[in-house]
Protein backbone atom coordinates (compact mmCIF):
# COMPACT_ATOMS: atom_id res chain seq x y z
CA UNK A 1 0.00 0.00 0.00
CA UNK A 2 1.14 4.06 -0.73
CA UNK A 3 1.64 6.27 2.45
CA UNK A 4 3.51 9.18 3.03
CA UNK A 5 6.61 9.72 5.33
CA UNK A 6 4.20 10.28 8.58
CA UNK A 7 1.72 7.33 7.49
CA UNK A 8 4.95 5.05 7.84
CA UNK A 9 6.32 6.51 10.85
CA UNK A 10 3.01 5.81 12.91
CA UNK A 11 3.24 2.51 11.07
CA UNK A 12 6.76 1.44 12.30
CA UNK A 13 6.04 2.74 16.04
CA UNK A 14 2.71 0.63 16.48
CA UNK A 15 4.72 -2.45 14.61
CA UNK A 16 7.24 -2.36 17.04
CA UNK A 17 5.04 -2.54 20.01
CA UNK A 18 5.08 1.08 21.19
CA UNK A 19 2.37 2.46 22.94
CA UNK A 20 3.48 6.09 24.44
CA UNK A 21 5.55 8.44 22.92
CA UNK A 22 6.29 11.60 24.52
CA UNK A 23 7.15 15.28 22.37
CA UNK A 24 6.81 18.63 21.66
CA UNK A 25 5.15 19.77 18.01
CA UNK A 26 6.39 22.66 15.80
CA UNK A 27 6.90 23.51 12.55
CA UNK A 28 9.04 20.72 10.70
CA UNK A 29 7.18 17.97 12.62
CA UNK A 30 3.84 19.66 11.85
CA UNK A 31 2.83 16.12 9.26
CA UNK A 32 3.91 13.85 12.04
CA UNK A 33 2.05 15.10 14.55
CA UNK A 34 -1.19 15.65 11.94
CA UNK A 35 -1.02 11.83 12.63
CA UNK A 36 -0.61 11.45 15.57
CA UNK A 37 -4.23 12.96 15.72
CA UNK A 38 -5.50 10.65 13.78
CA UNK A 39 -4.36 8.02 15.38
CA UNK A 40 -4.55 8.71 18.77
CA UNK A 41 -6.35 5.61 19.74
CA UNK A 42 -3.66 3.77 18.79
CA UNK A 43 -0.71 5.25 20.18
CA UNK A 44 -0.87 7.85 23.26
CA UNK A 45 1.49 10.86 22.84
CA UNK A 46 2.34 12.51 26.14
CA UNK A 47 2.89 16.23 25.84
CA UNK A 48 5.28 17.58 27.78
CA UNK A 49 6.42 21.00 29.28
CA UNK A 50 9.68 21.14 27.72
CA UNK A 51 11.23 18.83 24.97
CA UNK A 52 13.99 18.02 27.33
CA UNK A 53 10.94 16.45 29.85
CA UNK A 54 10.23 14.43 26.84
CA UNK A 55 13.65 12.75 26.77
CA UNK A 56 13.88 11.99 30.39
CA UNK A 57 10.43 10.61 30.19
CA UNK A 58 11.03 8.52 27.06
CA UNK A 59 14.22 7.64 29.43
CA UNK A 60 12.08 6.40 32.74
CA UNK A 61 9.51 4.51 30.61
CA UNK A 62 12.65 2.60 29.59
CA UNK A 63 13.81 2.08 32.61
CA UNK A 64 10.78 0.90 34.20
CA UNK A 65 9.93 -1.74 31.32
CA UNK A 66 13.22 -2.66 29.58
CA UNK A 67 11.18 -2.00 26.23
CA UNK A 68 12.29 1.16 23.86
CA UNK A 69 10.97 4.85 24.76
CA UNK A 70 10.16 6.78 22.64
CA UNK A 71 10.41 10.58 22.18
CA UNK A 72 10.15 13.56 19.42
CA UNK A 73 10.67 17.45 18.76
CA UNK A 74 10.93 19.44 15.60
CA UNK A 75 13.59 21.18 13.86
CA UNK A 76 16.45 23.23 15.11
CA UNK A 77 15.93 24.24 18.88
CA UNK A 78 13.16 21.51 19.13
CA UNK A 79 15.69 18.71 18.83
CA UNK A 80 18.70 20.50 20.82
CA UNK A 81 16.39 20.74 23.52
CA UNK A 82 16.87 16.69 23.37
CA UNK A 83 20.47 16.51 23.59
CA UNK A 84 20.46 16.46 27.34
CA UNK A 85 18.24 13.91 27.64
CA UNK A 86 19.81 11.47 24.58
CA UNK A 87 23.29 11.88 26.29
CA UNK A 88 21.64 10.73 29.77
CA UNK A 89 20.33 7.38 28.15
CA UNK A 90 24.23 6.93 26.64
CA UNK A 91 25.75 6.89 29.34
CA UNK A 92 23.53 4.92 31.21
CA UNK A 93 22.90 2.45 28.43
CA UNK A 94 19.34 2.95 28.30
CA UNK A 95 17.06 1.88 24.94
CA UNK A 96 15.30 4.91 23.42
CA UNK A 97 14.50 6.33 19.72
CA UNK A 98 14.56 9.91 19.52
CA UNK A 99 12.33 11.40 15.81
CA UNK A 100 13.11 14.77 15.03
CA UNK A 101 12.61 16.16 11.77
CA UNK A 102 14.32 18.73 10.30
CA UNK A 103 14.34 21.90 7.46
CA UNK A 104 12.73 20.09 3.90
CA UNK A 105 15.68 18.49 2.10
CA UNK A 106 16.30 21.96 -0.73
CA UNK A 107 17.14 24.30 2.69
CA UNK A 108 19.75 21.77 4.21
CA UNK A 109 22.78 23.12 4.80
CA UNK A 110 21.87 26.71 3.99
CA UNK A 111 21.19 28.23 7.40
CA UNK A 112 17.99 27.97 6.90
CA UNK A 113 15.20 29.23 9.92
CA UNK A 114 15.21 26.41 12.77
CA UNK A 115 17.87 24.29 10.85
CA UNK A 116 20.43 22.58 12.77
CA UNK A 117 22.58 19.19 11.79
CA UNK A 118 21.14 17.42 14.42
CA UNK A 119 22.85 14.05 13.72
CA UNK A 120 26.57 15.82 14.13
CA UNK A 121 25.41 17.11 17.20
CA UNK A 122 24.45 14.10 18.45
CA UNK A 123 27.20 11.39 16.83
CA UNK A 124 28.94 11.60 19.84
CA UNK A 125 25.71 10.43 22.57
CA UNK A 126 24.04 8.33 20.43
CA UNK A 127 24.39 3.90 19.67
CA UNK A 128 23.97 5.57 16.04
CA UNK A 129 22.28 7.85 14.34
CA UNK A 130 20.18 8.28 10.69
CA UNK A 131 19.13 11.54 8.75
CA UNK A 132 16.60 10.19 6.23
CA UNK A 133 17.18 11.49 2.65
CA UNK A 134 14.87 8.83 0.60
CA UNK A 135 11.37 7.62 1.43
CA UNK A 136 11.90 4.58 0.42
CA UNK A 137 14.61 4.01 3.04
CA UNK A 138 11.97 5.37 5.96
CA UNK A 139 10.44 2.20 7.42
CA UNK A 140 13.76 0.31 7.17
CA UNK A 141 15.54 3.34 8.76
CA UNK A 142 13.04 2.97 11.72
CA UNK A 143 13.05 -0.57 12.15
CA UNK A 144 17.07 -0.37 12.31
CA UNK A 145 17.10 2.48 14.82
CA UNK A 146 14.71 0.23 17.06
CA UNK A 147 16.80 -3.32 16.24
CA UNK A 148 20.01 -1.11 17.38
CA UNK A 149 18.60 0.79 20.40
CA UNK A 150 17.72 -2.65 22.16
CA UNK A 151 20.08 -4.78 20.93
CA UNK A 152 23.22 -5.87 22.66
CA UNK A 153 24.14 -3.27 24.69
CA UNK A 154 21.42 -0.79 24.79
CA UNK A 155 21.32 2.86 23.48
CA UNK A 156 19.95 5.91 22.09
CA UNK A 157 19.08 5.96 18.38
CA UNK A 158 18.44 9.03 17.03
CA UNK A 159 16.17 9.59 13.34
CA UNK A 160 16.38 12.93 11.62
CA UNK A 161 13.69 13.08 8.74
CA UNK A 162 13.39 15.67 6.63
CA UNK A 163 9.92 17.88 6.59
CA UNK A 164 9.72 17.07 2.75
CA UNK A 165 10.44 13.15 3.50
CA UNK A 166 7.00 13.36 6.18
CA UNK A 167 5.06 13.86 2.93
CA UNK A 168 6.72 12.58 0.01
CA UNK A 169 4.74 8.74 -0.76
CA UNK A 170 6.14 5.59 -1.32
CA UNK A 171 4.97 1.71 -0.78
CA UNK A 172 4.77 0.17 2.43
CA UNK A 173 4.81 -3.11 3.53
CA UNK A 174 4.78 -4.18 6.91
CA UNK A 175 6.08 -6.64 9.26
CA UNK A 176 4.22 -10.16 9.89
CA UNK A 177 7.19 -10.70 12.10
CA UNK A 178 9.98 -8.68 13.87
CA UNK A 179 13.36 -10.44 14.12
CA UNK A 180 16.03 -7.48 14.65
CA UNK A 181 18.77 -10.09 13.82
CA UNK A 182 17.31 -9.85 9.96
CA UNK A 183 16.50 -6.15 10.04
CA UNK A 184 20.22 -5.45 10.61
CA UNK A 185 21.31 -7.83 8.01
CA UNK A 186 19.51 -6.29 6.01
CA UNK A 187 20.12 -2.81 6.88
CA UNK A 188 23.01 0.19 6.10
CA UNK A 189 26.32 -1.33 5.51
CA UNK A 190 27.53 0.99 7.98
CA UNK A 191 25.73 -0.51 11.04
CA UNK A 192 26.24 -4.23 10.59
CA UNK A 193 28.92 -4.30 13.05
CA UNK A 194 26.40 -3.83 15.59
CA UNK A 195 24.92 -6.15 17.00
CA UNK A 196 24.27 -9.37 17.87
CA UNK A 197 25.61 -11.18 20.88
CA UNK A 198 27.56 -14.16 20.75
CA UNK A 199 27.26 -17.07 23.41
CA UNK A 200 30.30 -16.92 26.28
CA UNK A 201 33.20 -18.62 25.15
CA UNK A 202 33.44 -21.88 26.98
CA UNK A 203 36.97 -21.48 27.83
CA UNK A 204 36.43 -17.73 29.19
CA UNK A 205 34.39 -19.34 31.42
CA UNK A 206 36.25 -22.43 32.66
CA UNK A 207 39.31 -19.90 33.46
CA UNK A 208 36.22 -17.56 35.55
CA UNK A 209 35.02 -20.63 37.56
CA UNK A 210 38.78 -21.53 38.24
CA UNK A 211 39.84 -18.09 40.01
CA UNK A 212 36.44 -18.09 41.89
CA UNK A 213 36.79 -21.70 42.95
CA UNK A 214 40.10 -20.82 44.32
CA UNK A 215 39.50 -17.79 45.77
CA UNK A 216 38.87 -16.72 50.15
CA UNK A 217 38.12 -13.57 49.36
CA UNK A 218 35.79 -13.03 46.66
CA UNK A 219 33.54 -9.96 45.64
CA UNK A 220 30.74 -9.17 43.71
CA UNK A 221 31.23 -5.26 41.87
CA UNK A 222 27.35 -5.23 40.41
CA UNK A 223 26.92 -2.82 37.81
CA UNK A 224 24.02 -1.51 35.45
CA UNK A 225 24.18 -4.47 33.35
CA UNK A 226 22.95 -6.85 35.96
CA UNK A 227 19.69 -4.95 35.33
CA UNK A 228 19.48 -4.26 32.25
CA UNK A 229 20.13 -7.48 31.19
CA UNK A 230 17.56 -9.44 33.60
CA UNK A 231 20.01 -10.98 35.85
CA UNK A 232 18.88 -10.37 38.89
CA UNK A 233 17.70 -13.94 39.94
CA UNK A 234 20.77 -15.44 38.64
CA UNK A 235 23.18 -12.67 40.56
CA UNK A 236 20.98 -14.01 43.38
CA UNK A 237 21.89 -17.42 42.96
CA UNK A 238 25.52 -17.01 42.02
CA UNK A 239 25.90 -15.07 44.85
CA UNK A 240 24.07 -17.68 46.90
CA UNK A 241 25.67 -20.37 46.14
CA UNK A 242 29.55 -19.28 46.85
CA UNK A 243 28.33 -16.81 49.41
CA UNK A 244 29.95 -13.92 47.78
CA UNK A 245 28.90 -10.35 49.30
CA UNK A 246 27.66 -8.40 46.79
CA UNK A 247 28.97 -4.47 46.50
CA UNK A 248 26.84 -2.18 44.10
CA UNK A 249 27.56 0.58 41.89
CA UNK A 250 24.70 3.25 42.22
CA UNK A 251 23.07 2.02 38.85
CA UNK A 252 22.72 -1.74 40.68
CA UNK A 253 21.33 -0.50 43.94
CA UNK A 254 17.94 -2.01 43.13
CA UNK A 255 19.67 -5.32 41.19
CA UNK A 256 20.26 -7.02 44.88
CA UNK A 257 17.82 -7.57 47.76
CA UNK A 258 19.05 -4.55 50.48
CA UNK A 259 17.99 -6.95 53.16
CA UNK A 260 20.11 -10.33 52.06
CA UNK A 261 23.02 -10.67 54.76
CA UNK A 262 25.11 -10.81 51.49
CA UNK A 263 24.72 -6.97 50.39
CA UNK A 264 26.90 -4.70 51.17
CA UNK A 265 25.13 -1.94 49.52
CA UNK A 266 26.94 0.94 47.14
CA UNK A 267 30.88 1.04 46.77
CA UNK A 268 32.62 3.80 45.18
CA UNK A 269 33.34 7.72 46.68
CA UNK A 270 29.99 7.77 48.51
CA UNK A 271 29.92 3.91 49.19
CA UNK A 272 29.39 1.60 52.85
CA UNK A 273 32.97 0.62 54.58
CA UNK A 274 32.18 -2.91 53.67
CA UNK A 275 32.26 -2.16 49.92
CA UNK A 276 35.11 -0.42 50.02
CA UNK A 277 37.12 -2.13 52.55
CA UNK A 278 35.92 -5.83 50.61
CA UNK A 279 36.79 -4.75 47.18
CA UNK A 280 40.64 -3.24 48.63
CA UNK A 281 40.91 -6.53 50.98
CA UNK A 282 39.59 -8.63 48.25
CA UNK A 283 41.65 -11.65 46.13
CA UNK A 284 39.17 -11.85 43.97
CA UNK A 285 36.58 -9.13 42.39
CA UNK A 286 34.20 -9.87 40.06
CA UNK A 287 32.56 -6.95 38.06
CA UNK A 288 29.21 -7.91 36.66
CA UNK A 289 27.11 -5.58 34.08
CA UNK A 290 29.94 -2.68 35.37
CA UNK A 291 32.13 0.13 33.65
CA UNK A 292 34.45 0.68 36.55
CA UNK A 293 33.29 4.05 36.50
CA UNK A 294 35.91 6.80 38.55
CA UNK A 295 33.37 7.18 41.20
CA UNK A 296 33.73 3.71 41.83
CA UNK A 297 37.58 2.63 42.00
CA UNK A 298 38.72 6.30 42.87
CA UNK A 299 42.62 6.19 42.32
CA UNK A 300 43.05 3.53 39.14
CA UNK A 301 46.62 3.22 40.67
CA UNK A 302 45.48 1.86 44.60
CA UNK A 303 42.04 -0.06 43.54
CA UNK A 304 41.87 -3.23 44.49
CA UNK A 305 45.73 -4.10 44.91
CA UNK A 306 45.27 -6.94 46.69
CA UNK A 307 42.86 -9.15 43.92
CA UNK A 308 42.57 -10.28 40.64
CA UNK A 309 40.06 -8.01 38.30
CA UNK A 310 37.09 -10.73 36.75
CA UNK A 311 35.19 -8.65 34.60
CA UNK A 312 31.73 -9.88 33.25
CA UNK A 313 30.52 -7.94 30.21
CA UNK A 314 29.21 -7.76 27.19
CA UNK A 315 30.51 -4.70 25.71
CA UNK A 316 34.40 -5.78 24.66
CA UNK A 317 35.02 -2.21 24.51
CA UNK A 318 34.73 -2.38 28.42
CA UNK A 319 37.53 -5.27 29.53
CA UNK A 320 40.45 -2.68 31.01
CA UNK A 321 39.11 0.44 29.56
CA UNK A 322 39.72 1.85 32.83
CA UNK A 323 40.75 -1.04 35.10
CA UNK A 324 43.06 -3.55 34.58
CA UNK A 325 41.82 -7.29 34.23
CA UNK A 326 42.84 -10.60 35.18
CA UNK A 327 39.91 -12.05 33.32
CA UNK A 328 36.96 -11.90 31.29
CA UNK A 329 34.13 -12.92 29.92
CA UNK A 330 32.40 -11.65 27.02
CA UNK A 331 28.58 -11.81 26.95
CA UNK A 332 24.79 -10.90 28.14
CA UNK A 333 25.23 -11.14 32.37
CA UNK A 334 22.14 -13.03 32.71
CA UNK A 335 23.48 -15.78 30.14
CA UNK A 336 26.57 -15.44 31.65
CA UNK A 337 25.47 -16.19 34.86
CA UNK A 338 23.52 -19.39 34.11
CA UNK A 339 25.94 -20.73 32.68
CA UNK A 340 28.99 -19.95 34.85
CA UNK A 341 27.17 -20.76 38.15
CA UNK A 342 26.82 -24.44 37.40
CA UNK A 343 30.45 -24.68 37.08
CA UNK A 344 31.17 -22.78 40.82
CA UNK A 345 31.31 -25.18 43.85
CA UNK A 346 29.43 -24.17 47.12
CA UNK A 347 31.60 -22.56 49.26
CA UNK A 348 31.17 -20.35 52.84
CA UNK A 349 33.87 -18.17 53.51
CA UNK A 350 33.01 -17.82 56.89
CA UNK A 351 36.11 -15.59 57.95
CA UNK A 352 35.54 -13.56 54.72
CA UNK A 353 32.13 -13.07 55.69
CA UNK A 354 32.67 -12.32 59.28
CA UNK A 355 35.23 -9.38 58.11
CA UNK A 356 32.13 -8.36 55.99
CA UNK A 357 29.74 -7.54 58.52
CA UNK A 358 32.19 -6.17 60.93
CA UNK A 359 32.72 -3.52 58.38
CA UNK A 360 28.95 -3.16 58.37
CA UNK A 361 28.80 -2.00 61.70
CA UNK A 362 31.13 0.73 60.53
CA UNK A 363 29.33 3.33 59.42
CA UNK A 364 28.79 7.46 60.48
CA UNK A 365 26.40 8.19 62.81
CA UNK A 366 23.51 9.87 61.34
CA UNK A 367 21.70 12.72 63.50
CA UNK A 368 19.71 15.70 63.35
CA UNK A 369 21.80 18.82 63.92
CA UNK A 370 18.05 20.71 64.66
CA UNK A 371 15.98 18.10 64.92
CA UNK A 372 13.36 20.59 65.63
CA UNK A 373 13.82 22.43 62.31
CA UNK A 374 14.85 20.13 60.19
CA UNK A 375 14.78 16.60 58.99
CA UNK A 376 17.23 13.39 58.84
CA UNK A 377 17.72 12.41 54.49
CA UNK A 378 17.89 9.14 56.56
CA UNK A 379 14.44 9.11 57.93
CA UNK A 380 13.14 10.48 54.82
CA UNK A 381 14.20 7.44 53.35
CA UNK A 382 13.47 5.17 55.65
CA UNK A 383 9.93 6.81 56.43
CA UNK A 384 8.77 7.05 52.30
CA UNK A 385 9.86 3.04 52.41
CA UNK A 386 7.80 2.20 55.26
CA UNK A 387 4.23 3.62 53.30
CA UNK A 388 5.44 3.56 49.95
CA UNK A 389 6.04 0.16 50.19
CA UNK A 390 8.79 -2.29 48.09
CA UNK A 391 7.01 -1.65 44.70
CA UNK A 392 7.16 1.87 44.54
CA UNK A 393 9.56 3.50 41.93
CA UNK A 394 11.63 5.77 43.36
CA UNK A 395 13.02 8.48 40.97
CA UNK A 396 15.84 11.58 42.32
CA UNK A 397 17.80 14.32 40.53
CA UNK A 398 21.32 14.44 41.19
CA UNK A 399 23.01 15.59 44.21
CA UNK A 400 23.38 15.31 47.72
CA UNK A 401 19.71 13.90 47.70
CA UNK A 402 20.47 11.07 45.14
CA UNK A 403 23.48 9.98 47.08
CA UNK A 404 21.27 9.67 50.60
CA UNK A 405 18.31 7.57 48.21
CA UNK A 406 21.41 4.98 47.39
CA UNK A 407 22.87 4.74 50.40
CA UNK A 408 19.37 4.56 52.99
CA UNK A 409 17.18 3.43 51.04
CA UNK A 410 16.32 -0.08 51.12
CA UNK A 411 15.19 -1.46 47.43
CA UNK A 412 14.30 -5.11 47.37
CA UNK A 413 12.65 -5.19 44.17
CA UNK A 414 14.70 -4.00 41.16
CA UNK A 415 13.81 -1.62 38.55
CA UNK A 416 12.64 0.67 41.14
CA UNK A 417 15.29 2.84 41.17
CA UNK A 418 15.41 5.24 38.83
CA UNK A 419 18.27 7.87 38.60
CA UNK A 420 21.07 9.44 35.95
CA UNK A 421 24.66 7.94 36.89
CA UNK A 422 27.10 7.96 33.95
CA UNK A 423 26.00 11.61 33.34
CA UNK A 424 24.70 12.95 36.66
CA UNK A 425 21.60 15.14 35.06
CA UNK A 426 20.02 17.46 37.48
CA UNK A 427 16.30 18.25 36.15
CA UNK A 428 16.39 14.37 35.64
CA UNK A 429 13.74 12.89 37.72
CA UNK A 430 10.63 14.82 36.89
CA UNK A 431 10.58 14.08 33.60
CA UNK A 432 11.77 9.93 34.31
CA UNK A 433 9.14 9.96 36.84
CA UNK A 434 6.24 10.57 33.99
CA UNK A 435 7.42 8.62 31.45
CA UNK A 436 6.95 5.83 34.62
CA UNK A 437 3.52 6.94 35.48
CA UNK A 438 2.68 6.72 31.71
CA UNK A 439 4.25 3.57 31.52
CA UNK A 440 1.73 1.85 33.82
CA UNK A 441 -1.25 3.70 35.31
CA UNK A 442 -0.85 1.22 38.12
CA UNK A 443 2.60 2.22 38.96
CA UNK A 444 3.28 4.86 41.93
CA UNK A 445 6.22 6.81 42.15
CA UNK A 446 7.43 9.16 44.56
CA UNK A 447 10.29 11.34 43.35
CA UNK A 448 13.18 12.88 45.83
CA UNK A 449 14.51 16.10 44.41
CA UNK A 450 16.70 18.67 45.73
CA UNK A 451 15.52 22.07 45.81
CA UNK A 452 18.02 22.77 43.15
CA UNK A 453 17.98 20.41 40.64
CA UNK A 454 13.59 20.94 40.94
CA UNK A 455 14.33 24.56 39.94
CA UNK A 456 15.52 23.07 36.45
CA UNK A 457 12.11 20.82 35.75
CA UNK A 458 9.25 22.44 38.25
CA UNK A 459 8.22 23.47 34.82
CA UNK A 460 7.11 19.71 34.33
CA UNK A 461 4.65 19.94 37.11
CA UNK A 462 2.10 21.15 34.44
CA UNK A 463 2.19 17.84 32.34
CA UNK A 464 2.07 16.27 36.19
CA UNK A 465 -1.29 18.26 36.58
CA UNK A 466 -2.64 18.04 32.47
CA UNK A 467 -2.46 14.51 33.28
CA UNK A 468 -3.50 13.57 36.52
CA UNK A 469 -0.63 11.49 37.31
CA UNK A 470 -0.10 10.61 41.10
CA UNK A 471 3.12 11.54 41.08
CA UNK A 472 4.31 12.42 45.05
CA UNK A 473 7.36 14.76 44.86
CA UNK A 474 9.51 15.04 48.14
CA UNK A 475 11.80 18.47 48.09
CA UNK A 476 14.61 18.17 50.77
CA UNK A 477 15.10 21.91 51.03
CA UNK A 478 18.17 22.98 52.23
CA UNK A 479 18.23 26.20 50.35
CA UNK A 480 21.45 25.38 48.52
CA UNK A 481 23.26 23.14 45.90
CA UNK A 482 24.36 20.80 48.58
CA UNK A 483 26.70 18.50 47.28
CA UNK A 484 28.73 21.63 45.92
CA UNK A 485 28.67 23.51 49.11
CA UNK A 486 29.80 20.42 50.43
CA UNK A 487 33.08 20.06 48.81
CA UNK A 488 33.55 24.12 49.30
CA UNK A 489 33.53 23.66 52.83
CA UNK A 490 36.01 20.64 52.82
CA UNK A 491 38.35 21.96 49.62
CA UNK A 492 37.75 25.34 49.17
CA UNK A 493 37.61 26.72 52.66
CA UNK A 494 34.45 27.48 53.06
CA UNK A 495 34.17 29.32 50.43
CA UNK A 496 30.53 29.23 49.67
CA UNK A 497 30.24 30.64 45.84
CA UNK A 498 26.50 30.90 44.64
CA UNK A 499 25.66 27.99 46.38
CA UNK A 500 22.69 29.59 48.51
CA UNK A 501 19.41 29.46 47.29
CA UNK A 502 17.55 31.41 49.45
CA UNK A 503 15.28 33.13 47.31
CA UNK A 504 12.54 30.98 45.88
CA UNK A 505 10.57 29.53 45.06
CA UNK A 506 7.97 28.68 47.69
CA UNK A 507 7.14 25.10 46.68
CA UNK A 508 4.01 25.05 48.31
CA UNK A 509 2.73 28.01 46.48
CA UNK A 510 4.27 26.74 43.38
CA UNK A 511 2.58 23.28 43.48
CA UNK A 512 -0.30 25.42 44.59
CA UNK A 513 -0.59 27.41 41.49
CA UNK A 514 -0.21 24.35 39.25
CA UNK A 515 -3.52 23.14 41.38
CA UNK A 516 -1.47 20.32 43.20
CA UNK A 517 -1.59 19.88 46.85
CA UNK A 518 1.32 21.28 48.79
CA UNK A 519 2.49 20.45 52.21
CA UNK A 520 5.92 22.00 54.41
CA UNK A 521 7.41 20.07 57.06
CA UNK A 522 10.08 21.05 59.46
CA UNK A 523 10.72 18.19 61.69
CA UNK A 524 10.56 14.23 61.18
CA UNK A 525 7.30 14.22 63.23
CA UNK A 526 5.22 16.69 60.44
CA UNK A 527 7.34 14.85 57.94
CA UNK A 528 5.98 11.01 58.43
CA UNK A 529 2.26 13.00 58.77
CA UNK A 530 2.29 14.74 55.37
CA UNK A 531 3.90 11.97 53.52
CA UNK A 532 1.72 9.41 54.72
CA UNK A 533 -1.48 11.64 53.85
CA UNK A 534 0.22 12.63 50.48
CA UNK A 535 1.07 9.48 48.93
CA UNK A 536 -2.17 7.51 50.19
CA UNK A 537 -4.21 10.56 48.49
CA UNK A 538 -3.50 8.74 45.55
CA UNK A 539 -3.00 12.51 43.47
CA UNK A 540 -0.12 14.61 43.18
CA UNK A 541 1.46 16.15 45.66
CA UNK A 542 4.81 18.33 46.83
CA UNK A 543 6.42 18.14 50.21
CA UNK A 544 8.56 21.13 51.28
CA UNK A 545 10.83 18.90 53.36
CA UNK A 546 13.85 20.79 55.27
CA UNK A 547 17.36 19.68 55.99
CA UNK A 548 19.76 21.07 57.07
CA UNK A 549 22.34 23.11 54.32
CA UNK A 550 24.91 21.60 56.25
CA UNK A 551 24.18 17.81 56.54
CA UNK A 552 26.85 15.46 54.76
CA UNK A 553 27.00 12.52 52.24
CA UNK A 554 29.10 10.41 54.38
CA UNK A 555 31.43 8.51 53.86
CA UNK A 556 32.85 10.38 51.24
CA UNK A 557 36.31 9.34 49.26
CA UNK A 558 37.80 13.00 48.12
CA UNK A 559 38.16 12.68 44.04
CA UNK A 560 41.08 10.89 43.36
CA UNK A 561 41.89 9.18 46.54
CA UNK A 562 41.59 5.54 47.08
CA UNK A 563 38.54 3.81 47.94
CA UNK A 564 39.60 3.02 51.38
CA UNK A 565 40.39 6.75 52.43
CA UNK A 566 36.91 7.51 53.39
CA UNK A 567 36.20 10.75 55.78
CA UNK A 568 33.56 8.93 57.91
CA UNK A 569 33.05 11.74 60.69
CA UNK A 570 34.17 15.51 60.45
CA UNK A 571 35.85 17.29 63.22
CA UNK A 572 34.05 20.30 64.87
CA UNK A 573 36.07 23.11 63.46
CA UNK A 574 35.33 21.56 59.70
CA UNK A 575 31.51 21.92 60.46
CA UNK A 576 31.36 25.44 62.28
Amino acid sequence: MKLNGSQIVIECLIEQGVDTVFGYPGGAILNIYDELYKNEKRLTHILTAHEQGAAHAADGYARATGRVGVCMATSGPGATNLVTGIATAYMDSIPMVAITCNVGRSLLGKDSFQEIDITGVTMPITKHNFIVMDIKELAQTIREAFAIAKTGRPGPVLIDIPKDITAAETEYEPLKNINDAEILANGHENIRRVITVSDPDEGQLKAAAELINASERPIIYAGGGVKISGAEKELLEFAEKAQIPVSESLMARDCFPADNPLCTWMVGMHGTKASNMGVTESDLVIAIGARFSDRVYGNADKFANKAKILHIDIDPAEISKNIATYSSVIGDAKTVLSKLTPMIKKAEHKEWLKQIDAWKKEYPSCYDKNPEKSINPKFICEEIARVAGPDTFITTEVGQHQMWTAQFYPFTKSRKFITSGGLGTMGYGTGAAIGILCADKKNRVVHIAGDGSFRMNCNELATVAHYNLPLVVVVENNNALGNVRMWQRLFYGKRFSQTTLDFGPDWVKLAEAYGIKGYRATNAKEFAKVFEEAFKSGKAAIIDARVDKDEMVLPMVPGGSAIYSMIMELSKDVMD
